[in-house]
């Protein structure tokens, strides 16, 4: 086990990136509102410069317009020549990428924090590569013990090839705040106040790490993708079924987020086909609609 040392370099070049999917509005809204009232994201030792970062598809309440921009940030989009045919979103990831880094250069800004909304029942849930620095484990073990009514569960990563491609990779560290469900294009109200409040207690731990503060070692969960369970089909590819109810709505041995909260039982259903018959998985798995995920203790600020 290991802790955060005091003595470090502090974070003082912070974004808060909202729309960076269109359609999802808690961070869309934010992002608008911190634009025009920055001083909420204003702490001693900086102020976090906040984005709108696909202005197109967020007006057009879309995810993207011509390709997703989550998805754009590798080296190969952001040092292509420029042309007039480039599809929007490899022009708007060039434009971040100069507001923000230029990726992998020391003149990058020290933190992103992408905020995103999901369809699934997740909660809150912070996204991270597994590459990133033990920074982002104790950002997420902060969080949960600000916030023990709103459990915050990490996500870690393994971008496939070699390289990465989120909005949070242009700078030297950062991580993504999705919370969940929301349906594309709405804003709830109740999950607009957790991310804003989200937000507020994450600048707040880097203020700390800033002033030199020592975090303890501790333990935690962290989760990582395995692989897909796909629905039922035809032959040519056509959905016969979709997920049980009793999964869907988190009734399988667990309640609510059972996906998150531990293993779904052998012989577990997990879809309904439209002809009323139920799949079964022999497996246990933790199984969130298609996810499988593991649970594994990390130990202090150990990387898995």
């Amino acid at each position: 086990m290991c802790s955060l040392p005091g003595s470090r370099k502090p974070l003082l070049r912070v974004a808060v990136t909202g729309g960076t999917h269109g359609n999802e509005m808690c961070g869309v809204y934010l992002a608008r509102y911190w634009l025009q009232n920055p001083g909420e994201l204003q702490r001693p030792s900086f102020s976090a410069m906040p984005v709108l970062a696909n202005p197109a598809a967020t007006a057009a309440c879309r995810r993207y317009i011509d390709r997703d921009l989550n998805r754009t940030f590798t080296l190969t989009f952001l040092g292509s020549t420029a042309t007039p045919d480039d599809p929007y979103e490899v022009k708007r990831a060039q434009e971040l990428n100069q507001l923000l880094g230029p990726k992998g250069t020391c003149q990058a800004f020290d933190f992103i924090l992408d905020l995103h909304n999901t369809t699934a029942n997740t909660g809150a849930c912070l996204i991270s590569e597994v590459s990133q620095n033990p920074f982002n484990l104790h950002l997420c073990h902060y969080l949960q013990l600000q916030n023990p009514g709103l459990p915050c569960r990490l996500f870690q990563f393994e971008p496939p090839g070699t390289e990465s491609y989120s909005m949070d990779s242009v700078s030297k560290n950062g991580i993504s705040l999705e919370l969940g469900p929301q349906p594309q294009g709405v804003l709830r109200a109740e999950l607009f106040s957790q991310m804003r409040a989200m937000v507020a207690s994450i600048l707040d731990f880097i203020e700390l790490f800033n002033q030199g503060m020592e975090f303890p070692a501790f333990e935690m969960e962290v989760y990582k993708n395995l692989g897909s369970v796909d629905f039922p089909r035809t032959t040519d590819g056509h959905l016969t079924g979709t997920v049980h109810s009793r999964l869907q709505m988190g009734k399988l041995g667990g309640g609510a987020l059972q996906g998150w909260r531990g293993p779904a039982q052998p012989a577990s259903v997990y879809f309904l086909e439209t002809a009323g018959d139920c799949h079964v998985k022999d497996d246990p798995c933790y199984a969130t609609l298609q996810l499988r995920l593991d649970h594994q203790i990390v130990h202090g600020s150990q990387r898995h």
